[in-house]
């Protein structure tokens, strides 16, 4: 009925290579983990023997996950590796495939082909095993890797998902996707330097960490994108606090560590990426570390500022990235990232571990020191995205999961007479839109207030003329205070003009300045600080306000606040008045 390949399990266990043998997956199942990634293990047949000592790489997880691999499927391995573990005090040999093909689906067999018996995997004691010699980058480590060797060299290699802390003699052929810059640390315990590079191969990723001695004698000589031959590394559990990748180990260089670059072409990745929907960031966890692909629909402004805790002086950029699922997040680029980073021709980018995180109740994501950012990759997805995008992807109205500068495309794009003509915030009720405007004025009297120290407080303190300032909402007197702004500015466009209030944030982002260092100039050079209020009139600017109606000392008024300010994307703003003259003309309907 279904032909397998029989005898192919002992002989593969045994060491001999077997080219695609077609065997039958009789069972899973998912084992604990100590990171977030899951790895499963298989119960095949090859219709005369069954082998329960086999895993699936962490890559092919999807295959069980979708039901793609279900009990009784036929199917093709076409890539494995043999991996030594611990089996309670023996060392055992385990299969762990690494390209699978389903020929048959479980749900059409439906039954378990032939009588085959069980694979007696008798091992080998740990202490015989460890007593062997180190490999050599000069002769074979693994008789029963499927990985190709170097043209005279005769390196085998052995693949990163097969590697573990239980054996030491492997050679991995990988490439470098990533290093960090050198790190140094000095504490109670000494003083030392680290950096650490990202490895990638056909079967997975690892981290690979260099200190001291090893830091200075291999960071110069690893460039990214490079292959190398590793071997004579350690490897522990990954501390997933600061390690992101998908594998449960990271390695260590030591001084036995050998590194030899590799001048073959190769097809190894450049990155593995793990990329998942913009739009399901909205049910992720805060500080999740995920992997985006996504087109630059707009861009912002290069920023400084001052980290609060350590006095810093930080540079960001905010992005506003969408992709297929209809959906927009505000992305933020730091430091070199940010300076460099080229928005014009919206340009396709994949970011592999950014972070989530969370305003006012909205996701976002930025960037770390770790993340890798790649600007139009060469891969796959990017060009069916790409595809997307251009045939009218970027004309559809998506779902903005972001509460930031006034990229909410879910707000009605208006004019402000539009607004007034509507009777936006009337009667108690508040209404939010968005409109293209010029700032020309901006009052610079009670502009900028001192507040309360205490994060997450934003009441007015009261100066006690005696060097401590009282807040009346925490009832705490301090010795200091943080300045905040609260700017009002008038607001015009082609058909009227608008009043409204900005706060600290948004009113940061328009004067292109920090709070505290208007703060410093109102206090010592106020014309200074009147010329830096200025600045910002005249510029253009996309504004997503709200307005309400509000009763003060018995008297109603409409109240606007702007809820988020960005640089106007030109691009975006004609595919806006091309929308709008469309539906004015007709031009388009049936």
């Amino acid at each position: 009925m279904y032909d397998l390949t029989e005898g192919a399990i002992i002989k593969i266990m045994n060491g001999v290579n077997v080219d695609k043998p077609i065997i039958q997956v009789l069972g899973q199942k998912k084992l604990s983990s100590t990171s977030n990634v899951e790895r499963y293990r298989l119960l095949i047949s090859d219709g005369k023997h069954i082998n329960s000592f086999t895993m699936l790489a962490t890559q092919l997880n999807h295959l069980i996950t979708d039901g793609t691999m279900t009990d009784f499927s036929i199917c093709r391995i076409t890539q494995y590796t043999i991996s030594k573990v611990n089996n309670n005090g023996q060392q055992k040999g385990v299969m762990v495939i690494l390209g699978i093909e389903v020929l048959v689906s479980g749900s059409e067999v439906n039954q378990q082909i032939g009588n085959p018996t069980q694979f007696e995997n008798t091992g080998t004691k740990i202490e015989n095993a460890q007593s062997e010699s180190k490999p050599s980058m000069k002769t074979p480590v693994s008789h029963n890797s499927v990985n190709t060797t170097a043209n005279d060299s005769q390196i085998m290699t052995n693949p990163i998902s097969s590697l573990s802390p239980y054996q030491n003699r492997w050679v991995i052929k990988v490439r470098v996707s990533n290093k960090s810059d050198i790190r140094t640390w000095n504490n109670s315990r000494g003083e030392g330097k680290l950096f650490s590079m990202d490895l990638v191969d056909e079967s997975g990723e690892i981290r690979c960490t260099a200190f001291k001695n090893e830091c200075d004698k291999f960071h110069s000589m690893i460039e990214i994108g490079k292959i190398y031959y590793i071997s004579r590394c350690t490897l522990k559990p990954a501390n997933k606090q600061f390690n992101n990748l998908k594998n449960d180990y990271e390695m260590t260089l030591t001084a036995d560590s050998e590194v030899i670059p590799c001048h073959e072409e190769a097809d190894i990745p450049m990155i593995n990426f793990n990329f998942i929907p913009i739009s399901s960031i909205e049910q992720r966890n805060k500080d999740e570390i995920i992997d985006i692909l996504g087109i630059v629909k707009m861009s912002g402004e290069l920023q400084e500022l001052t980290a609060r805790q350590t006095g810093r002086q930080l540079k960001k950029r905010d992005l506003t990235v969408v992709d297929e699922s209809n959906a927009a997040i505000s992305l933020t680029l730091w430091g070199t990232q940010a300076e460099q980073f080229d928005s014009s021709n919206a340009p396709t980018i994949a970011i592999k571990g950014a972070r989530i995180g969370e305003f006012n109740g909205a996701k976002n994501i930025s960037t770390l020191s770790s993340t890798v950012l790649q600007i139009d990759p060469d891969i796959e997805e990017a060009h069916k995205l790409r595809g997307w995008y251009n045939s009218g992807g970027k004309d559809q109205e998506v779902k903005q999961i972001s509460r930031s500068a006034g990229g909410d495309m879910n707000a009605p794009w208006i004019t402000i007479q539009d607004s007034k003509d509507s009777q936006f915030g009337y009667p108690g009720q508040p209404n939010t839109y968005l409109v293209k405007a010029c700032i020309s004025a901006v009052k610079g009297s009670n502009s900028i207030y001192k507040a309360c120290p205490n994060e997450g407080c934003k009441k007015k303190v009261v100066d006690q003329d005696n060097g401590m300032y009282h807040c009346e909402k925490c009832q705490t007197e301090y010795p200091n205070f943080k300045y905040r702004l609260l700017a009002n500015a008038n607001l015009v466009d082609s058909t009227s003009n608008q009043w409204a209030t900005a706060f600290n944030e948004e009113s940061e982002k328009m004067l292109s300045c920090t709070a505290q260092e208007l703060g410093e100039l109102k206090d010592h050079d106020s014309n200074e600080f009147q010329r830096k209020m200025n600045e910002c009139t005249y510029r253009n600017f996309l504004f997503k306000i709200r307005v309400k109606q509000e009763t003060y000392m018995d008297e109603t008024r409409l109240k606007a606040v702007i809820m988020g300010i960005s640089p106007l994307d030109h691009k975006v703003y004609a595919t806006h008045l091309l929308k709008k003259l469309k539906e004015f003309t007709g031009i388009g309907k049936a």
